[in-house]
């Protein structure tokens, strides 16, 4: 039986970003496949908010390309992102997740139980009539993690999604996340927090000075990093820049 069509694999060549004179981002080749999440992680500053925006479409590339599989005139429609802070309509929590289905051309007899349905993944359905606005930090969060899961995206960014949350709604975003990749969905993740890219990853991007310097199973990575700058970081060390 002849595999579905994907815009996996994601392959950047010889990638970099520049702002003005700053390089910011310098010949990163990496391939990404489908699978459990890849987490990009590396120190303050080492680009990976900027090669998650490029490799969304967000930001263009001022060295090198991005490729997509086998739909890749498909690909801005089959992916999707959420941000350390999310964007959320002036509305309620069910009305967030209706107004990008309606957007994407979803058939109106379809939104409700899809919205419903990503509603009840993330635990918001009781919430569903509640103003967005007037959820807490991690609701918010999980909101926009029901938004995401009701297109049926294909691949999900994910730029620090707890940053500023507490461990009870870091927990309950790691379960989703968990959900989402255990339904087929390619989470394509940064954090600063080693435990949760142990807890989560299946593939770990060490950046360090706008450069891959690792990218490699997590579980080879955490047993044993390749490079003297990894091995750094996983201690604790701060890495000049």
């Amino acid at each position: 039986m002849r595999a579905p069509a994907t815009i996996l694999p994601l392959e950047a060549q010889r990638l970099g970003f520049a702002a003005g004179a700053t390089r910011i981002l310098a010949e990163v080749t990496l391939t990404v496949a489908p699978g459990r999440p890849t987490i990009i992680i590396g120190p303050n500053g080492a680009g990976k908010s900027v090669l998650l925006r490029l490799l969304h479409g967000l930001l263009t590339p001022t060295e090198g390309h991005i490729r997509w599989g086998d739909l890749a005139g498909d690909a801005s429609r089959r992916q999707t992102m959420v941000f350390q802070r999310p964007v959320l309509l002036r509305r309620s929590a069910i009305a967030n997740v209706l107004y990008p289905l309606r957007l994407a051309g979803v058939p109106a007899k379809q939104r409700m139980a899809r919205a419903e349905q990503a509603l009840a993944l993330v635990g918001l359905l009781p919430l569903a009539g509640r103003p967005a606005r007037l959820l807490s930090g991690g609701e918010q969060q999980r909101l926009a993690l029901a938004r995401a899961a009701a297109t049926g995206a294909e691949v999900l960014f994910l730029d620090e999604p707890c940053a500023s949350l507490d461990p009870g709604a870091t927990r309950a975003v790691e379960e989703i996340v968990t959900r989402l990749a255990a339904q087929g969905t390619k989470i394509i993740m940064t954090t600063h927090d080693l435990g949760q890219a142990r807890r989560l990853a299946g593939d770990v991007v060490f950046l360090h000075g706008g450069r891959v310097l690792e990218h490699a199973t997590a579980e080879t990575f955490f047993a044993g990093p390749a490079t003297p700058e990894a091995t750094a970081f996983l201690r604790g060390d701060l890495l000049p820049r």
